[in-house]
């Protein structure tokens, strides 16, 4: 059994569903320590984090994980216990095998492997590990990068762990993240009895000609790096239950998941801007999850490339597809940031898995990074 294995089945048995940690941060500061790393506890509220560093000079590379995971679900629906881990011919079974523990271990191993054969490596080693990924994302990663700004602690780079493969271990990169934009809907209705619709309003009747206009517009044509901006309606709800009352209301919940071609302002007035052409009384309040990012190129992407190149023996394909991240709190800082994991075919469901040689072979990856970079 490998090092790797060993330390992903060890914070797989940890039941740290977000936002506790269940002694996950305690097994890898240890880890950490032995190997000259500096820690700072940072916790926030119910959120633990931690920040690691090894060195003092730049550039700085930061590891970037989540040691939180999704709730398991009914347990009786899994294969195997999902906090005891479990190994069936080359798949580690355990909630958080792929998304993240996985990573987490691979990370820990490689900068094990590498301080051995270069304890005097350039540059510093970072780890920005937070519970509080998979919750609100409020009082993890992104107090941590509030504090480092405060004393004006810069990473320079960044290798997030999020599960990016699709086919094959390393086989896409992420380097970036399309923005993700959210809208509560009410429109404004009068209550009525369906017989008499000229004594109410049916906001659902009012608001049609909008939403449909809204489907169908083309917000732009994406990039190199990006799809077309996408807008889609998640939740619609409106009426008493009953089949004669016209509803006083319509609430909707609404997404953008957007590209660097437009911003969240420009988006915010075309959509009031279709509600006011329709003369409908609405408001909306929006939330802004996160704007988008992109590593286009640079020493980070480099050497991730150049890894996986010479472990794998193919080249990665970079891509912004999928959901947010935590790189998109730390971008903003302009760290170059990717993310590089496991396969991401089983995260978040039941007997989420990952296969054991994937995360020997991520583990390879992460140490040839390191020495693209600081060697």
């Amino acid at each position: 059994m490998s090092e790797t294995l060993k330390l992903a089945k060890d914070l797989i048995s940890r039941n740290s569903v977000t936002p506790e940690d269940a002694g996950c941060q305690p097994l890898m500061i240890e880890r950490l320590k032995a190997i000259g790393f500096e820690i700072e506890n940072l916790r926030f509220e119910d959120v633990d984090n931690f920040w690691a560093r090894r060195g003092t000079e730049g550039p700085l590379l930061a590891f970037a994980g989540h040691t939180d995971v999704v709730p398991t679900g009914p347990e009786n629906e899994w294969k195997y216990p999902p906090f005891e881990p479990t190994i069936e011919g080359d798949l580690l079974y355990g909630r958080g095998a792929a998304d993240m523990k996985g990573s987490l271990a691979s990370m820990i191993i490689a900068c094990e492997n590498f301080i051995a054969k270069h304890p005097d490596h350039k540059g510093s080693i970072a780890f920005l590990i937070t519970s509080d990924e998979e919750g609100p994302s409020i009082n993890g990663t992104v107090k941590v990068v509030e504090h480092l700004e405060e004393r004006h602690e810069k990473i320079d780079y960044c290798l997030v762990g999020e599960p990016s493969s699709t086919n094959k271990v390393g086989d896409i990169v992420k380097n970036g993240r399309r923005g993700s934009l959210n809208g509560k809907l009410l429109v404004k209705g009068v209550q009525g009895h369906v017989a008499y619709p000229h004594l109410a309003t049916n906001p659902f009747h009012a608001a049609s000609a909008a939403l449909t206009e809204l489907c169908a517009q083309s917000w732009d044509a994406g990039n190199e790096f990006f799809p077309p901006t996408t807008f889609q309606i998640s939740n619609l709800n409106s009426g008493t239950g009953a089949t004669n009352v016209i509803p006083g209301r319509l609430d909707v919940l609404f997404n953008f998941r957007y590209s660097t071609e437009v911003t969240q302002d420009e988006l915010k007035k075309r959509v009031h801007g279709i509600f006011d052409k329709h003369k409908i009384d609405y408001s909306i309040e929006w939330n802004l999850s996160g704007e988008p990012f992109l590593t286009p190129q640079g020493e980070l992407v480099s050497a991730v490339q150049k890894a996986v190149k010479k472990v794998m023996k193919y080249d990665p394909e970079l891509s912004t597809s999928g959901g947010t991240s935590d790189g998109r709190f730390i971008a903003p800082t302009g760290a170059q940031v990717v993310e590089l994991g496991p396969l991401n075919a089983t995260i978040h469901k039941v007997d989420e898995c990952v296969s054991v040689s994937d995360l020997d072979k991520l583990t390879e990856i992460y140490e040839v990074m390191l020495e693209e970079l600081f060697v």
